[in-house]
Formats: C-alpha cells, structure tokens, sequence
C-alpha cells in the first residue's frame, strides 16, 4: 500500500481542466459530507482530479494506492514494537478522518472485499471510523470526505464493489476529453506546439476506436503528455509514440507491428 499526503498550502495547484460538471458535482458532494466514486479508465485523469478539489477546497489530501494485498489494518492501524514498546500507528484512513483531509482510495476494487467494509460507517449518516484494537470509534469531521475511483472496463466479473458499497456513494463518470479539450490538456502539460498536440490526439483517438478484445486499454491522455515530453526532449514523434504509447501498451508482436503502423499513418518521421 501507498499513502501519500498532500502537497503545501503554497505549492501551485495541480493543472486540471474541467470536461463536464464534475466540478460542481465534486463541491457539492463535499459541502453535503457525501461520500464520491469516480468512475473512468486508467489515465484519464482522476487522480488529477482529485488533487485539484482538494488544493481547491484547501482540504488536505491522503492518497491510498489499493492492491490485492491491503488490509483493514493497513488502512486503519496497527500495534507496532517500537523501541521495545507495543505503540499503536494509525493507518492513513484513520489519519485522515482524525485531521480532516480527503482520503483517496485509488482503484478500490484491488482492495479485497473485506477490506473495504471498514468504509460503510464512514460511508452513510454515520460518518464513523471503528477502531476494534482501540475500542474506539471517530466522528469525522466536516471536512473530511471519502473518495474511492476505479476503472470499470478493467474490472473483472470477480472483482467488482458491492453493491452495499456503491449505494453509499455518489457517482462521477470520467472518460477522456473530447478533441479539443484533449489537444489543450497536452500543450499545457508537456510544452509542445498545438499542432503536434492535434496529431498526437488524432492517433490516440485512432487506437481507441481498436477491438477491444485484442487491445483491452487504449492510449490514454497520460500517455499522450508522456509522449509530447518525449517530443520536447528532441525524440522525433514516432519515436516518441513507440515509446510511451504503443510499447507500454502491449507485448504482443503482431497487435505492435498494427499499432507501430498506426503511428506511421498518422505520425511524421
């Protein structure tokens, strides 16, 4: 597991452009004290959103990376042997409702089931974190809120949230931005001009519209800045889009030779 806490108060605020009203749903999910699931494929930029809100709102920000292996102790504490002392560690759930911060679980269904029923307290009226080990239970503040994303055209028919879970939240759906918006997000991201921008967006809008049989994820708009920096470093833009687009993609050799020629349709040199 990772956990990450917010950036300071001063730093500037991570870059995020709006694609619909996920702003306005986000602020009013906040003041309500509603719990949030964002809903979008990988790198389409919801984590970015988040820490956006959060520098916003000027709300702390913990972020917890879930897998397969996290446990309720790791997001609400453990006892640990410190200096040959049994001294409690609170977990960054119980960190965040203790100091008021937004706690991001980020792609909550690699967290096992068990896992992510410690949150339904959290999650409805209650607004309550359970400590068993401590005998204790936490009222979260106001300004705490719970935000959970994940990728649903990833997610298998094994692993998926519970229904229990879902209904507790307030929903936001997230896909990549539209042409125009897209082609913004790149130059001001990576630096480049508009029009290698337009034909970076062009080819991944091209290998988005692929079977999704044969290529499950598509190029996605984080990939796209990280191949427009690539461009800014002086790689020629097929090489580029090899690199950070079409290798990480995939390991199979015919679906890279398709995608390699892909690239050279719509790529110079």
């Amino acid at each position: 597991m990772h956990a990450m806490a917010n950036a300071p108060a001063d730093a500037k605020p991570p870059y995020y452009l709006p694609t619909a009203n996920e702003v306005e749903v986000f602020s009013a999910a906040y003041k309500q004290k509603l719990p949030l699931m964002l809903k979008g494929p990988t790198g389409c930029g919801k984590t970015r959103f988040v820490e956006h809100m959060a520098h916003a709102l000027g709300v702390p920000l913990i972020t917890i990376a879930c897998h397969e292996d996290i446990t309720a102790a790791d997001l609400v504490g453990r006892y640990l042997l410190t200096g040959g002392e049994t001294v409690w560690v609170d977990g960054p759930l119980t960190r965040a409702v203790r100091q008021g911060a937004i706690c991001y679980l980020d792609e909550i269904v690699e967290a096992r089931a068990d896992t992510t029923v410690v949150l339904h307290p959290l999650a409805d009226h209650r607004r309550e974190l359970n400590i068993e080990r401590l005998g204790e239970s936490l009222h979260a503040p106001d300004n705490f809120m719970l935000v959970v994303s994940y990728n649903p055209g990833y997610q298998s028919v094994l692993k998926d949230l519970k229904q229990s879970t879902r209904q507790r939240m307030v929903a936001i759906e997230m896909g990549y931005p539209l042409s125009d918006k897209e082609i913004e997000i790149v130059v001001q991201e990576s630096g480049i001009d508009k029009a290698r921008a337009a034909d970076l967006v062009k080819l991944a809008n091209a290998i988005r519209k692929l079977d999704a049989s044969s290529l499950p994820e598509v190029s996605s708009t984080r990939t796209l800045v990280s191949t427009a920096r690539l461009m800014k470093e002086g790689l020629t833009p097929r090489a580029a889009a090899t690199a950070a687009m079409l290798l990480p993609l995939t390991d199979d050799s015919e679906i890279t030779r398709g995608l390699g020629e892909i690239i050279a349709t719509y790529l110079q040199n």
